[in-house]
């Protein structure tokens, strides 16, 4: 799946008591990585509609910033759905070292009733045929009152 990326730069406000950006601060760069690539590629009118919510996140601290230096984020979704869910990873790159990296579970959610629609991404499946094995597929698992509404056009985007 097509990585997207974003770029951060380190304000004064993001900066701790030992003079490097917060694990806070970390912690929202994930979620702006994930509702900015959202933004990128869905319908306007899903954007107002629905909204993904994390249910987990795991971090891996490796480096850190200082005031004014910049970092580019990638994140990308790499396997298939479990149930309503998918995970997605998230990559903070500076001078090709690798700072922070996450592997983060989201799921979608309506926004006027908190019901949660489902998830989408990509699968490996076994399937007994060589020329298959290792190949990805497409999976999304939808709630069935959500059908219709191209949410699985955004999925595949995404």
């Amino acid at each position: 799946m097509t990585a997207f990326e974003r770029t951060f730069v380190a304000q004064a406000a993001d900066i701790d008591e030992l003079g490097h950006v917060n694990n806070a601060v970390w912690v929202r760069w994930i979620q702006d990585m994930a509702t900015s690539h959202w933004q990128a590629v869905a319908a306007p009118a899903h954007i107002d509609a629905y909204v993904w919510v994390v249910v987990r996140h795991e971090i891996d601290y490796r480096g850190n910033l200082s005031v004014g230096e910049s970092v580019t984020g990638r994140t990308w979704v790499e396997d298939g759905p479990r149930g309503a869910k998918f995970d997605r990873y998230v990559s903070f790159e500076r001078d090709g070292r690798t700072l922070v990296s996450a592997k983060t579970t989201w799921a979608i959610v309506d926004r006027a009733t908190g019901t949660m629609i489902g998830m989408g991404g990509l699968a490996q499946f076994e399937r007994g045929i060589p020329q298959l094995e290792g190949v990805p597929e497409v999976g999304y698992a939808i709630n069935a009152d959500w059908w219709g509404r191209g949410l699985t056009t955004e999925f595949l985007a995404a």
